[in-house]
């Protein structure tokens, strides 16, 4: 007897989903599609696949990096994103274990404090985020930096203190019976065991900071040096107003998503393991 387990919807199911999934993925086949093509061709044919006439090779991909300063803001965005990656998950691993492990009515209004910082919007928080800024100096790279850790942390702590819960609290008891002190039990031990909600974290904070548009503006404070690479992406969206260069926009337009998609592809798998194994309780 086969142990291949049955799915239990049937073709109709199958049939809406798989329609569902073509419809997300078909702006990104046609941007693509677009940006291989010569500008004249994209407002006559935008649905077509490229051919002989229409095909230009890589010229608006070179074209793209021309106009959107590409090696400068490549460096800031990097710079920027990697920076508040691995401070985010630095901060907010060591705060969540420490809420987790700390059972007090401070540590609980913490988290709760945490919790509700998710659903601020930024908008009503904008402007004194603004004005803190102008006074403390943040409008450059690492003030960028420390802005990203403060709308990051909520998210981070939430699903960290999830990871933590779910580690038996038996497994450090054990270790620091053997001379284990808290530090290293946290970084020796419950780090490598909450892998998955490191690496779930790391894509999901990498991923909204490298696409991220309005706080770098603000935050940049007119500085032009200081240009990441949604900056440049929407500068060329602006324009097109006047130069109708579709050609370039859709090549800088998959510039700028690709880092984020193969960083998704190879880690898919992690991104699912994370985001369920948060939710078991040890």
């Amino acid at each position: 007897m086969s142990n291949v387990r049955k799915a239990k919807h049937g073709w109709v199911l199958t049939l809406i989903f798989s329609l569902i999934s073509i419809a997300y993925i078909m702006p990104i086949v046609i941007v693509l599609m677009n940006s291989f093509k010569r500008k004249i061709f994209i407002s006559n044919r935008p649905f077509a696949l490229p051919d002989a006439k229409s095909f230009v090779k890589i010229e608006n991909y070179i074209n793209g990096i021309q106009k959107t300063d590409f090696f400068r803001a490549f460096g800031y965005t990097l710079f920027i994103t990697v920076g508040s990656v691995f401070v985010i998950v630095l901060c907010t691993s060591m705060c969540a274990w420490y809420i987790s492990r700390v059972k007090n009515k401070w540590t609980t209004g913490i988290y709760y404090l945490f919790a509700f910082s998710m659903i601020v919007p930024f908008q009503m928080v904008m402007f004194t985020l603004s004005k803190i800024a102008d006074i403390l100096h943040l409008g450059n790279p690492v003030g960028i930096i420390i802005v990203y850790l403060g709308f990051g942390a909520g998210l981070a702590v939430f699903m960290f203190c999830g990871f933590v819960r779910s580690i038996p609290l038996e497994i450090e008891e054990s270790a620091m019976i053997d001379g284990c002190t808290e530090r290293k039990a946290l970084w020796k031990i419950i780090m490598p065991m909450a892998t998955p909600g490191v690496i779930t974290v790391t894509i999901f904070n990498f991923m909204g900071i490298w696409n991220e548009y309005f706080i770098a503006l603000i935050f940049a404070n007119g500085n032009d040096k200081i240009r990441t690479l949604s900056m440049g992406l929407q500068n060329m969206i602006t324009s097109m107003t006047y130069t109708g260069n579709w050609a370039g926009l859709f090549a800088s337009i998959m510039i700028v998503f690709l880092p984020t998609f193969i960083l998704y592809l190879f880690l898919s798998e992690k991104i699912v393991a994370g985001v369920t194994g948060g939710g078991v309780k040890g």
